[in-house]
């Protein structure tokens, strides 16, 4: 899909990824979606929205370990988020985190 409607569809995800309330998910969120929604298929996409459901602090401890990610949302995308949590802060322009 492309077009206007899928450019709305991205910024509404970039935008709800910068903004979960939780500044730590933020800096995690923020830069992934930037980076890899653009060249996600239509299912990952879906996948990752569903993702911007889960309370802030659930998904939080998922991506940094602290909890177990149950099985319905383990899969490709979310180790690729888990992955980049380590590229995350080298992702953020200063100022997002206001270094």
């Amino acid at each position: 899909m492309s077009g206007p409607e899928h450019a709305v569809r991205l910024k509404k995800l970039t935008f709800r990824a910068w903004h979960r309330g939780m500044r730590e998910a933020d800096l995690i969120l923020g830069p992934f979606a930037e980076q890899h929604l653009g060249g996600m298929s239509e299912a990952e996409l879906d996948e990752f929205e569903a993702l911007m459901e889960i309370p802030d602090t659930d998904l939080y401890a998922w991506i940094v370990g602290q909890k177990p990610v149950p099985a319905e949302h383990q899969s490709p995308l979310f180790e690729r988020i888990r992955a980049f949590r380590f590229e995350a802060r080298g992702a953020v322009s200063p100022e997002r985190w206001g270094g």
